[in-house]
């Protein structure tokens, strides 16, 4: 029997079930960094299977892809920054001034690659570009986020940045994908004949993401450190932020001229933030006793984002195979 359209697909539901898995038993110890570890080797497969995947001419123009990474960048920096800000007054009231500096905080973080990209992928947007445009923000990020720092989030304070990020963000993400391009006349036809490995991958590391991601916060004490009404009003807090994202950043890919490819990669960039960035960031920005405030609002943004956007890829997705079966010749019955 058909499924109704109105039930969640496949992925969604593993999405809820990961999610519930990890509340109930959180990975911890020992089997916390196995899965630290897995996320790692998958994400680093991932990469390969792109680079192998990916043709030169598909590299270079992701690369010089300028307006869409300045897009990018912009709202990553700047829209989130003076969203943080503009909705303050209003939002602010609905939790603890602790959370509402680690919503600050979280507006300044850069964008997260690994799922973006992932989720790129699973829309058919423009993955070269993606690809650049995602570890180009998180490695600026590094330099421009403890500024923003200093000048939205603590003002009166002081702040600075571990650069050995960058060297685990080239050695995880690059690295791979170079390796994967560079073998790509030996490999390359056999990764497109097996574009289900690929799906496979893609699903599988957001999946592990989420699952650390989420055991992290719950061993942190995600559900303990703020009372329930507090809480709530994070999650509406999250909601608003990721939603206004969204919106603005499809409104402003639409209203610049990109075409639908490079529409998906301007949002599944621009509306995101680090939770792997974020929470090393915040360790060394701010006093040990405030961390867990600041990057809570972080954890809760990073699984809604995830969750979200992981119904909007299959969205876009469907979307263009449904166009793709409306212009088909219909075979004889």
């Amino acid at each position: 029997m058909a499924r109704s359209r109105y039930l969640p697909d496949n992925f969604t539901l593993a999405l809820v079930t990961t999610v519930v898995l990890a509340s109930l038993w959180p990975a911890s110890g020992v089997t916390g960094q196995f899965f630290e570890r897995l996320t790692t080797v998958a994400i680093g497969l991932l990469f390969f299977l792109h680079g192998a995947k990916l043709s030169r001419e598909a590299v270079l123009g992701g690369i010089t892809h300028w307006r869409l990474h300045l897009l990018v960048f912009g709202a990553t920096f700047v829209m989130f920054p003076l969203l943080g800000l503009a909705l303050k007054p209003v939002l602010s009231p609905l939790v603890t001034p602790e959370l509402y500096t680690g919503v600050l905080f979280l507006c300044v973080l850069p964008a997260t690659v690994q799922s973006a990209i992932a989720f790129t992928s699973m829309a058919r947007g423009n993955i070269p570009a993606a690809v650049c445009s995602a570890s180009a923000s998180t490695m600026l990020g590094v330099f421009i986020t403890p500024p923003l720092v200093n000048l939205i989030v603590l003002p009166q304070g002081g702040a600075g940045a571990s650069f050995d990020a960058i060297g685990r963000i080239v050695l995880q993400l690059m690295v791979p994908f170079i390796v994967g391009h560079l073998l790509r006349p030996w490999i390359g036809a056999w990764v497109k004949r097996r574009a289900s490995v690929l799906t496979l991958v893609d699903r599988g590391s957001i999946l592990l993401v989420v699952y650390t991601a989420f055991s992290a916060a719950v061993i942190q004490g995600l559900w303990k450190q703020v009372p329930i009404s507090a809480l709530i009003g994070l999650l509406v807090v999250c909601a608003v932020l990721l939603a206004l994202a969204l919106v603005l950043t499809t409104w402003g890919a639409r209203a610049l001229g990109f075409d639908k490819e490079d529409e998906i990669t301007i949002v599944f960039c621009g509306s995101k933030k680090s939770l792997a960035s974020g929470i090393p960031m915040a360790q060394v920005l701010f006093a040990t006793h405030a961390v867990g405030a600041i990057v809570l609002p972080l954890m809760l943004f990073h699984q809604m984002q995830l969750m979200v956007c992981a119904v909007l890829a299959q969205r876009y997705a469907r979307r263009k195979t449904e166009a793709f079966e409306a212009v088909a010749p219909k075979r004889p019955a």
